[in-house]
Parts: structure tokens; C-alpha cells; sequence
């Protein structure tokens, strides 16, 4: 049961690594990524779809991304995507393709960009707090049914904590490796 619940754990740890990487790799850093893209939806046939499942996206240059749809009808649409979100850049539409030219980061942008970043991290450590007190309960749960030992609990805990320490750590590389990228563009 113990084993389950540190499998379990770790699964989950896992995963909030993975989502707060995808969440990174869609802020806009100066650099054309087509990442950014991922979280934007466009109505295509009274359905809301990925933008990055409608075409094809390729990056030409450093700072520019063009989007290929596969059906020429869809270009009106994912242009007033692309408009309607977050990311503050003006498509251009020469019915064929899409592009977007990602502006330069001014000193500004690029601290706001930082603070995200560090947020995200922030939210990512929270994940991976609850998650290792969402264990610790349930070998204290255990040991209710005397299920397990004292010691049994103590070794658990320890080992969920060392879990928690090493994952944390992950996050921090990450966040600094990406603050890194954005203040060195």
C-alpha cells in the first residue's frame, strides 16, 4: 500500500513537471515557438480546434511563424484567433498562408515574462506540495487501521519528502533555465 501510494505520488509529481514545461514552452520569449500556438482555439465547422490541428506551422525564420491550414476556408478563423488571444501579435493573411512576426522583447516585457515564469514555478511547487500532503494522509490513514507501524510511517514520509525536495529542485532548474532564456535573447 505504501509502495502504491509513493508510485502514485510520484506519477503525479511527474506530471506537474510536464505541465508547468508545456505551460513554459507556450509563453512568447522573442523567439518564434510554435508551442505558443497550442493553447488557441478557432471555431472550424461550429467547433472549437487547436489551431496546431488545422495546418501546418513552421518557423521561416528566428522570428516568425507561418501557419499553413489544410483548408483555405479555416484562414479567416484562425486569424481572429490569433487576434482575439493574448498574444498581442497581428497576423497577416495572404490567403494562402498565415504569419506572425513575434516582436522583439523590450526590457519591460522581458521582467513581466520573468515574473510568469516565476509564478508558474510557484504554482508548480504548490502542485507538488499538495501532492506529498495528500500522501503523508494517507499513511497517517493507514496507521488508523494499523496497517502499518510507526517506523513504517516515519520511512514513508521520508521518502515522500525526498521526492518532493527533488522535484522542487526540478522546478527551479527549469524556471531559472527559462528565466535565463528570456533575459539573454
Amino acid at each position: 500500500m505504501i509502495k502504491d501510494t509513493l508510485k502514485d505520488a510520484d506519477r503525479k509529481m511527474g506530471k506537474t513537471i510536464e505541465s508547468l514545461k508545456r505551460e513554459l514552452a507556450s509563453m512568447k520569449a522573442g523567439r518564434a515557438n510554435p508551442a505558443i500556438l497550442d493553447r488557441i482555439e478557432a471555431e472550424y465547422y461550429g467547433k472549437m480546434t487547436p489551431i496546431n490541428q488545422m495546418g501546418n506551422i513552421s518557423v521561416p525564420e528566428a522570428r516568425m511563424l507561418v501557419i499553413q491550414p489544410w483548408d483555405k476556408n479555416a484562414l479567416k478563423a484562425i486569424e481572429k484567433a490569433i487576434l482575439k488571444s493574448d498574444l498581442g501579435i497581428n497576423p497577416s493573411n495572404d490567403g494562402e498562408v498565415i504569419r506572425l512576426v513575434i516582436p522583439e522583447l523590450t526590457e519591460e516585457t522581458r521582467r513581466e515574462l520573468v515574473k510568469k515564469i516565476k509564478r508558474s514555478g510557484e504554482n508548480s511547487k504548490v502542485a507538488i506540495r499538495s501532492v506529498r500532503r495528500d500522501g503523508n494522509d494517507k499513511f497517517k490513514e493507514l496507521k488508523k487501521e494499523n496497517d502499518i507501524s510507526e517506523d513504517e510511517i516515519k520511512k514513508a514520509e521520508a521518502e515522500i519528502q525526498k521526492k518532493t525536495d527533488r522535484f522542487i529542485k526540478d522546478i527551479d532548474d527549469i524556471v531559472e533555465k527559462k528565466e535565463r532564456e528570456v533575459m539573454s535573447l
